[in-house]
């Protein structure tokens, strides 16, 4: 009986949310990078939504804000700025749709409908047919959807939240999307990929009219190319356009069942229409190769201008502002671009864009020294600018007038772009008076220079070709591809290697070249491991290229697997490493003189520059090694290859301290030179992500990784609320110990040392020589009396001025005293209280504290306020016990040397004190033994250290 009162399924639910815990829970542990954002992310290949909204009174215009997909999240920007104003947080499948009403955002994913609200989610709707839906529209109160397969149409009451209508279509139908034709009535238009459409009440659920294909399509496009890829409301009632794959267009009079206009756009599919709202009779459509037409619909349709490459890839959606010149466009190349008419007749100009990589990088480098700027280089062929503070910072470097080149041309402009990136150098040294950036790209005999300054291509190119004619008949040596770039620290001068061993050296301001470095044939040793020919032998690749700091050496590596040392300026070959393996790259942290090669054998290998030997070697990689990066305390190096896991060594050690894999391959790594982000590029994203340090903001415990224990972790979404939590919810680690440290002075030494007092040596001088001091400085008019303090201020005796302030009575224990006794209660200073307060047989660590914050002039005061023999007996006390302490030799001595100079004749005359004395004195002559016993020892140590070295 208790078996079946048990309700099976909430224990259930609970137990696999614990489990799952459980088992996520080691994803965070032990990890010196947790993620943090994604930068870069604009839009996909899922259509925007624009909203505008008016307010009372406002002089600006509307707002427009732009909804666009990121995957399995979304963004709201900001039309006027294309600045960022939030983005959701990440759902569990992929948006396939999204709509907006109001404030709230709501969007597609896999079975389900979820609601937004300022980024939150408020309500969430589930498909009870289990299936994915992938088209979504708001009719009034009703949510309208589709399902994946174009079967069916569900229509939901978004105020109850309950599902009212579900409308199945015939077989030879497949529903793709939903249109609302304005003024009708509980009606929607609802087309198909076989070029029909159909009319449909959603109250009545019954089908009022069917257009058949023939009468939207001409009869020549009817055999391919009929699915409709865009349907939108006209400005005029009744009037639709639709637009099929064949790229045809059809204006269409959906109440007459007549197709009033037709034209044909060029260029692949249509996927987007707009009709203009204010005022003028314009369409623009966009198609699947990126171009944008504009049709004047007065001259039935004629074409006015055609924007060929207006988006490097297949142009999403295409929507008109309400009331302006402007349109807006996105694209599956990353970027959302708004579009102006300066006049009705001219061609629209590209007015605002927020964009980014339309292919995944596969080169990133931390620009300058405040970590804030990464280049970034992928195979769309551009080089960016990546903000890591603001993304409305970033930009890509132009190339030149290339769309003007490509109209001239009448080519594509992805056509007239340079080949992709394969090796980038920089320095910030002097980015403000000349090119800064080096590049060499995939298969070309030259280096290209560019400038951040002015976010464009440099003013040279550096080519391998030999400036002196062969002799005679002497063909000239073939010029090798640009593999490997290099700019010295000083940002002076740029290096470049080629294919065939040729390595060159320019002036970055003036492109000149001032240097060749001759790399030689390949030694007899390395020759023999391959199977080369002669000219093989002759013609050594070059695969990295760096320079020391000071510019004294310039580095070389090789494909067949050499590490070559030349003199900066004599460019004479020095010294010449042989590893066991091809070297691919290398990369040098110029503040440690490390060089880490990756090598052919899945091996990373430290060089240091000074010894010229290896001094580290690293392995454990189940794939080809793709990038490394050092931190800039040059203590971890950092990996990335084939097997997805990136993981950080421990140089000093040798250790792997942390390993993690990613869900995708990272191409590259870069670590931020201020030691706080890792940022990483991914095979199949057009982002580049971030991994925040740990070890910048807590401590982490140090410890050696097994395969074991690395893990899955998720790549960073555009979403901050996500890695926040992620962040607070890192369990702490065992050892959270704060490590000691070793330069720190402790308080008091160990052993038989002596502990001085860490002031400074004119201190004690000044009390020694006080009253020759003072004679020097003796003014020559007399001092001015200071001013008497009133009668009712009484003051206590000492070196600083103090008030008496009588103690609170105490009603219930006050007793009858003589106002001698109080008088005498308050006599003695505060140097003389913190002396009688200490223990007799301590250290009086309070007494010497407080007397080493006293001038020269206050000690010597105090001393001579010692008037008492239980005071002077008390004192040479303190400086005896301070003396066995071993604490405070140099301020002991001084006090002593003052304290007999003042009271010797005292001490001599009673005969009480002279135990003190004599006490005082065999401790001082045991303790100056011992310390001269210590500095002769010393100074042996120093001098048969100097004389054997």
């Amino acid at each position: 009986m208790s078996i079946e009162e048990e309700p099976p399924s909430p224990p259930r639910k609970r137990q696999r949310q614990q489990i799952q815990k459980k088992v996520d829970k080691p994803k965070y542990e032990l990890r010196l990078f947790v993620p943090f954002r994604a930068l870069g992310l604009i839009t996909n290949h899922i259509p925007f939504v624009i909203q505008t909204r008016s307010h009372k009174g406002a002089t600006d215009g509307p707002r427009i804000h732009i909804l666009t997909c990121l995957g399995n999240s979304w963004a709201l920007w900001n039309g006027a700025k294309m600045d960022l104003l939030f983005v959701g947080p990440e759902v569990e499948q992929p948006i396939s749709c999204m709509i907006m009403d109001g404030d709230a955002v709501w969007i597609a994913s896999g079975p389900n409908m979820i609601k937004f609200i300022r980024g939150k989610e408020v309500s969430r709707l589930v498909n009870p047919l289990g299936t994915t839906l992938s088209f979504l529209t708001i009719f009034g109160t009703q949510l309208i959807c589709l399902t994946e397969d174009g079967r069916k149409m569900l229509c939901w009451d978004m105020g109850e939240e309950v599902l009212e209508t579900t409308v199945e279509f015939d077989n030879d139908f497949t529903a793709i999307s939903i249109l609302h034709p304005a003024t009708y009535l509980n009606k929607v238009l609802v087309s198909s990929s076989q070029g029909a459409m159909q009319l449909w009440n959603i109250r009545s659920k019954s089908c009022i009219h069917k257009f058949a294909t023939s009468s939207l399509l001409s009869s020549s496009n009817t055999s391919e190319g009929f699915a409709i890829t865009a349907l939108t409301q006209s400005s005029a009632i009744d009037v639709v356009g639709i637009g099929f794959a064949s790229g045809e267009i059809s204006v269409y009079d959906v109440r007459t069942d007549e197709r009033l206009m037709r034209m044909f756009m060029e260029g692949g599919s249509v996927r987007a229409l707009g009709f203009r709202s204010d005022g003028q009779p314009i369409m623009a459509s966009a198609s699947s190769l990126g171009h944008i037409a504009i049709w004047d619909l007065n001259e039935g349709g004629r074409l006015l201008h055609m924007i060929r490459g207006a988006h490097d890839g297949a142009i999403s959606a295409l929507e008109w502002v309400p009331g302006q010149p402007v349109f807006i466009t996105s694209s599956e190349d990353n970027s959302v671009k708004q579009w102006l008419f300066d006049s009705p007749t001219a061609a629209p100009r590209l007015f605002k864009f927020r964009s980014g990589h339309h292919a995944p990088p596969h080169l990133i480098r931390y620009y300058g020294e405040d970590g804030k700027q990464l280049l970034t280089a992928s195979r769309d062929r551009s080089l960016r600018c990546t903000s890591v503070v603001r993304d409305s910072r970033s930009f890509e470097l132009s190339q030149g007038s290339l769309i003007k080149k490509a109209s001239s041309l009448s080519v594509p402009v992805a056509n007239l772009k340079f080949p992709p990136i394969t090796a980038i150098s920089h320095s910030s040294a002097r980015s403000k008076d000349w090119d800064d950036i080096l590049t060499a790209h995939s298969d070309e005999t030259f280096a290209r220079t560019w400038t951040m300054q002015n976010k464009r291509l440099g003013k040279h190119t550096f080519g391998f070709a030999d400036t002196t004619k062969a002799k005679g008949k002497e063909r000239a040596p073939p010029l090798g591809s640009a593999k490997s770039v290099c700019v010295t620290a000083c940002g002076n001068f740029g290096l470049a290697g080629s294919s065939t061993g040729a390595i060159h050296m320019w002036n970055m301001q003036s492109g000149i070249r001032r240097r060749t470095f001759r790399i030689g044939p390949c030694p007899p040793e390395v020759a023999g491991r391959f199977q080369t020919t002669e000219k093989e032998t002759k013609e050594r690749c070059v695969t990295g290229l760096v320079t020391d700091p000071l510019n004294t050496v310039v580095i070389a590596s090789t494909l067949d697997g050499t590490i070559n040392f030349f003199d900066f300026h004599t460019t004479s070959l020095e010294h010449t490493v042989i590893l066991p393996s091809a070297a691919v790259s290398m990369t040098l942290q110029r503040d440690s003189g490390l060089l880490a090669i990756v090598c052919d054998d899945m091996v990373v290998r430290l060089v240091d520059i000074e010894t010229r030997s290896v001094v580290r070697e690293f392995g454990g990689f189940r794939g080809r090694v793709l990038d490394i990066t050092f931190s800039p305390d040059s203590r971890w190096l950092i990996t990335t290859s084939l097997d997805s896991i990136i993981r950080t060594f421990d140089i000093p050690s040798g250790r792997l301290i942390d390993a993690f894999k990613t869900s995708s391959v990272a191409t590259s790594v870069s670590f931020s030179p201020t030691n706080d982000f890792l940022a990483t590029s991914h095979v199949d994203s057009v982002g580049v992500y971030l991994w925040a340090n740990r070890a910048q903001y807590t401590e982490v415990a140090i410890q050696t990784v097994i395969e074991e224990d690395i893990a899955v972790v998720d790549l960073p979404s555009m979403h901050g609320v996500a890695e926040d939590e992620a962040l607070d919810s890192l369990s702490p680690l065992e050892a959270q110990d704060p490590p000691i440290d070793v330069f720190s002075t402790p308080p008091k030494l160990d052993g038989d040392l002596i502990t001085l007092t860490l002031l400074p040596r004119s201190k004690w001088q000044t009390l020694l020589n006080l009253e020759v001091i003072q004679q020097r400085n003796k003014p020559r008019e007399p001092p001015k009396a200071p001013e008497k303090a009133p009668f009712f201020l009484p003051t206590l005796p000492g070196f600083e001025t103090r008030f008496a302030v009588e103690p609170k009575k105490d009603d219930a224990s006050e007793k009858p005293s003589r106002r001698l006794e109080q008088a005498t209660q308050n006599a003695g200073s505060v140097f003389l209280q913190r002396m009688l307060e200490d223990d007799v047989n301590g250290d009086y660590e309070s007494f010497f504290s407080f007397s080493k914050t006293l001038s020269a002039a206050a000690v010597d005061l105090e001393l001579r306020s010692l008037v008492t023999l239980d005071s002077l007996r008390t004192f040479l006390n303190a400086l005896t016990q301070r003396l066995l302490s071993h604490q405070d030799f140099e301020a002991v001595q001084t006090f002593l040397d003052v304290f007999l100079r003042m009271h010797a004749d005292i001490l001599i005359s009673n005969s009480e004190l002279h135990d003190d004395v004599e006490k005082l004195m065999k401790v001082q002559r045991s303790e100056s033994q011992r310390i001269l016993e210590l500095i002769a020892s010393s100074l042996g140590a120093l001098g048969f250290v100097r004389d054997t070295l």
